[in-house]
């Protein structure tokens, strides 16, 4: 289960959204694996993402990846290819 927070401009990802999408699949999912993502939209047309767990009661941050959005149109035919396989 992949529950998704997504926050942009100076709005923060918050602790108690997460916890309470981590807690309701555990609590309506029971035995699937929750792998809780948020979306942080930063400048220059790039969005991180975060891969976070709950441990201890807190927040933590399993991995995290920048991407950068890019027209279609920009992305040359060996970045499509790798795209589709």
């Amino acid at each position: 289960m992949i529950p998704v927070q997504a926050k942009g401009g100076k709005d923060q990802i918050g602790i108690v959204q997460i916890s309470q999408d981590i807690r309701f699949v555990e609590d309506k999912f029971h035995g699937m694996r929750c792998r809780a993502i948020a979306a942080q939209f930063m400048e220059n047309e790039v969005i991180a993402l975060f891969e976070l767990t709950l441990q201890d009661d807190e927040i933590k941050v399993v991995e995290e990846r920048h991407y950068r959005l890019v027209p279609a149109k920009k992305l040359s035919r060996d970045a499509i290819r790798d795209y589709r396989d």
